[in-house]
Order: C-alpha cells, then structure tokens, then sequence
C-alpha cells in the first residue's frame, strides 16, 4: 500500500474547493483544507457530507489568509501537491478595484512561494475564464492561447484573476526550482450546492427562480458542471501532460442567459413560473444598476458573447464534461433542497 499523498486545497470552505476535496478524497489522496477561520470547518465537513464523504480521517484543516504570507509556510507543511482555489470574489463589499487585485496577486505569490519552500511538487492553479476572453472580442470561441487584455472595459474581478494568473506563470518561469503549474479557467460554474452557503455564480439561477431577475440582461457565455471542474483540477494534479498547460472548463455550446431561463420553465415547470421570458435592452439595465448592486456587476459584461473551446482538455487528458443544462438543472434542484427559493 503506497503512502497517500497529502494535497493542501486553500479556500476550502469554497463551491470549486469542495467538490475537489471529494474528487481527492474519493480517489485515495490525504487533504488538508485552509480556512481563514477554523470555525468554519464544521460546515465544511457538512458539505463534504452532503456530497458524499462519510469518513473524515484523511482531512485536516490549518488556518491561513491571503494576506498573511507566514500562515501559508505552515499550511503546507507536509504536502506534495497544492491546488489554489482561494481568492476574493465577485461581491458587492469590495469597494475598490484593490479589494479584488492585491489580495489576489499576494495570495498566488505567497502560496506559490510557500509550496517551493516545501517541496511541493505540483500547484493546480483556479483561474477563470476571465483571465481569458475579456478586453477583447473574437467570433470564434476563445482558446487557452488567449489572455485577457486589461482595459477600461474589464472588471475588478476578471481584472485580478488575469493579474494573478500572469504573476503565477512569471513565477514559475522565474523561481520555479523544478515544481510544476498547471492551471484551470472555469466559465460559470453550475451544479449542485452543498448548503445554504454557495457561489456567487449560482445567484443567477436563484434570481431567475424567486422572481427576482424580471428579465434577461443580453449576455452569452458558457457554463460547467463544479462537479466536472474538480475532475479537471484533478487530472491536473495528476496527469504528466498537464504540467505547464492551462485547461478551460466548459461544457459545449454558450447560452444566453434567456436559454438558461428557458431550460429552467421547461424543466421546472411550476418551480421555474417566475423565470424571466423577455431579454432586457441594455439601457434599462444600466439605469436599474444605478439602484441595485447586483446588476452593476453585470453593466461591464452587457452585449458580450464569451464562446470557448475546451478541446484542449477533452483530448489531452481526457476530460468528459456534463452538458449545460444538467449543470444548470442540478444547481436549480439542490437551491429548491436548501429552500433557497
């Protein structure tokens, strides 16, 4: 019996960070999980349970912050590999543009730093696909060869994922003393929630079910399965091509967000009644942004059409995602489980 290999999974009270603690507990791997607050690990034991962990013995917590460099040195004591999940995201109490970019930035350099001084062999970066697509536009789907260029147009979140990214490549090319990167930019992520606490990303499928979202913002753009974004970060981690490569996740086509809405009513029947029908002009989302901070969150993406490939992962690690709609689906039926609608 080989020794299991221990995995430090930071941000571990997050949607992405849960789903590949199970992934790596699931397949034989020790996993030590950080959290800003150790308070927090009885929830995320909770959640590991709600996706189908029974046994806690190869799980450990150890508390760590983006902005404390010296706690990172001590979480990833022991550990062979690091998967990077942690990082501000989008929510309305970041103020400033520094809210999301530095903490972003330090963070990946503090980990990476940390994971070089203890040996680890491979860090799995979570990016986004805003690190990608924005800036820009292209009519055919956006491919890993792209990257984000940062201009007036970009958003504070999109702006720190790019940021960080870049700097965990110059790293690696810089310092990297033999550890490997590998890197993965999600699109929106769907799928099932594991409590009443979940991603920012979900909150569409929430506001088009209570009523709140009375239309569509015209956006298009592609969706995943959290469950087939862990199983990517996994084949990562483990797989030798992987090393050096970023992977996107998405499942097929793009959806506007009015297919969302109508995969929804047709699936959901009565549940789905208060989904929007109509897509909204983009003026009249500007001017209800001015009052809503959700929306204004949304203004910086209006009209934009975010296709993208991921061939790159299907055929050099074999990665098999689930389609949209059941991505979309799952996410809708676990919001009704938690009687979050």
């Amino acid at each position: 019996m080989r020794n299991k290999e221990t995995v430090l999974v930071t941000g571990g009270s997050g949607f992405i960070a849960c789903y590949c603690m199970i992934a790596l507990l699931n397949n034989g791997y020790k996993v030590k999980a950080t959290l800003r607050s150790l308070n927090k690990s009885g929830l995320v034991k909770q959640m590991l349970k709600e996706g189908g962990i029974s046994s806690f013995e190869d799980l450990s917590f150890a508390e760590a912050d983006l902005e404390n460099e010296k706690s990172w040195e001590k979480a990833v004591e022991g550990c062979q590999y690091v998967i990077h999940t942690a990082s501000p995201t989008p929510h309305t109490d970041a103020k400033t543009e520094d809210d999301f970019v530095i903490p972003a930035k330090n963070g990946v350099l503090f980990v990476l730093r940390a994971a070089q001084k203890a040996g680890v062999k491979r860090v799995v970066l979570t990016s986004a696909f805003g690190a990608v697509s924005y800036g820009t536009s292209k009519k055919t789907p956006y491919t890993e060869e792209d990257w984000t260029v940062i201009d007036d147009t970009v958003a504070p979140y999109q702006r720190s994922k790019t940021i960080s990214e870049r700097a965990a490549w110059d790293f690696i090319q810089n310092e990297r003393n033999g550890m490997e990167l590998a890197v993965v930019n999600p699109t929106t992520v769907m799928g099932p929630v594991l409590s009443s606490d979940y991603a920012h990303s979900i909150q569409i499928i929430k506001q088009m079910l209570n009523g709140e979202m009375k239309g569509c913002p015209k956006l298009i753009t592609g969706f995943v399965d959290v469950r087939d974004v862990a199983d990517l970060h996994l084949k990562a981690l483990s797989m030798p091509e992987a090393n050096g490569q970023r992977f996107i996740a998405v499942a097929g086509e793009a959806l506007s967000m009015q297919e969302v809405a109508d995969v929804l009513r047709k699936n959901l029947g009565e549940v789905a009644g208060k989904a929007p029908t109509k897509e909204l002009p983009n003026w009249i989302i500007r001017v209800l942004a001015v009052f809503n901070p959700k929306l204004k969150m949304i203004v910086p993406h209006l009209g934009l059409v975010k296709r993208a490939s991921s061939e790159k992962a299907k055929s050099m690690l074999g990665w098999k995602p689930r389609k949209a709609e059941e991505a979309i689906l799952a996410a809708a039926e676990s919001l009704i489980k938690f009687n979050q609608i």
